[in-house]
Formats: structure tokens, sequence, C-alpha cells
């Protein structure tokens, strides 16, 4: 029920703020990460509170993530290592046609899939996800790449130790704290990335130029021109982006 009522409540207060003629995609979530895999009825529950809770003719969510076996970042070992996990696809296509045909709905999305391996990014596309969230892969790849300093990683994994070691789970290893927790670094240290060497930068970037291209071809989502076009009209913001500016 609280995330019912949260999931309307921020719903109204989004579509409260949208500039004309733009409709903001807004996902829900069902399921709790690492436990067990959502359902169909868990599904249908979740819509059918949050729907009656919704202002009449307001548009609901576009999206709703569910737990199919994966979990942010993945399930990280003692050593730091990450374990492999079975995604279960029969939810992800099972769940989407229930979101599509019953609620309007684009689909499922699935979190933690960056770590998976890459003979089953083409499942999403076979099975319907409608999203598919990757960073800690891209991520991972800025750390352990060849072209990464191993002094600036050295004081990362300091300033996590030092300033972040309240997170620390009790029996969680150092190397499973910094694993999971080193994505906070990217703040703190964001002017020392972009004054990286531009060798060490480009480097870097050819690296997940490479993998953005793989990921896309797996995923479909290549030769878009045309669909974009078709569906997505330009909406020229400059005047009611100023006045909402000015409101806030």
């Amino acid at each position: 029920m609280p995330n019912i009522e949260t999931t309307a409540e921020l719903t109204e207060f989004i579509r409260g703020l949208e500039p004309e003629a733009i409709t903001v995609s807004v996902g829900g979530e069902i399921g709790e990460v690492g436990g067990k895999n959502s359902t169909e009825e868990e599904l249908r529950a979740f819509m059918e509170g949050y729907l009656g809770r919704l202002k009449e003719g307001m548009k609901g969510i576009s999206k709703i993530s569910v737990q199919t076996g994966t979990s942010h970042g993945g399930v990280v070992l003692p050593d730091g290592s990450v374990a492999k996990v079975k995604v279960d696809f029969d939810t992800i296509e099972k769940l989407t046609m229930a979101a599509r045909e019953s609620y309007g709905m684009a689909g499922v999305v699935q979190h933690g899939a960056s770590t998976l391996p890459d003979d089953a990014f083409h499942m999403f596309v076979e099975r319907g996800a409608a999203e598919v969230h990757l960073a800690t892969g891209f991520q991972n790849m800025i750390y352990e790449s060849k072209h990464f300093p191993g002094n600036f990683k050295e004081d990362i994994y300091k300033y996590i130790l030092d300033k972040l070691s309240g997170e620390r789970k009790d029996g969680e290893t150092e190397e499973q704290f910094i694993y999971k927790t080193r994505k906070k670094a990217f703040g703190p240290f964001k002017k020392r990335f972009w004054e990286l060497p531009q060798d060490r930068r480009w480097g870097i970037g050819l690296e997940l130029e490479e993998r953005f291209e793989f990921l896309f071809k797996k995923l479909n989502v290549v030769n878009t021109v045309d669909i974009v076009r078709q569906w997505i009209k330009p909406v020229n913001l400059t005047c009611s982006l100023e006045k909402e500016l000015i409101n806030l």
C-alpha cells in the first residue's frame, strides 16, 4: 500500500510540472530486489490500487520494474567478483504482456542487467522487455580499464574506506564494500575524472564505445531514426520552460 500511494503521489507531482505537449515517462516498481520473483497477481494488485488512487483522466506510469532474479550491480561475492545469476525470462514475457494488454504500458523494466553474460542480452528483445538497466557494467569498465591510473583508483578506494565506512554492512568484506560503493565516487572526484590526460580519457572512451555498440545491436536499438521521426514530435519549450522556472 505505501508503494501504491507514493507512486500515485509522485505521478501527480510530475504530471503537474510537465510542459504542455510533453509526457514524461514515469515508471513504477514492484518486487523486492534480491527477493522472490514478481508475479502477474502482484502486478495486477499494484496497478488496480495505483489507478484507483490516481486523479481521474491523468496519465499513469509508462513502465514497471519487476524482480526476475537480478539485483542492482549484481550479487557481489566476498572476493569482490560478481556471482552468476539466472534471469527469469518467462516472468519478463508474462508480465510485459499483462502490462501492455491490460494497462497500456510499454512493458517491464529489467534492473541489474549489466553483469549478465553477453549471450543473454538478445533474450530481452525476444521476451519483450521495455527497458534494460546497464549502468554498473559501464562503471566497472571505467574502474577496471587498463587506461585508468592506478594511483587515482587507490585515492578513490581510500576515500570510500575513510568517508563511507558507515555504510559497510556486518560481515561484508572490504572487496564487497568497495565494489558496491565505488559508484558514489564519481561525484566527489568528478573534476579529477575530467582532468585525466587526454590519452587516458580517449582509451577509456573507446572501450566504452565498443561496448555500447555491442549492446545496442544485441538489444536491437539500431536503425531507429524513422521510428523516432514518426512518433516523437519536437516541441518548442523555450517560453513555457522559462515560465515554469520563474514559477518555481
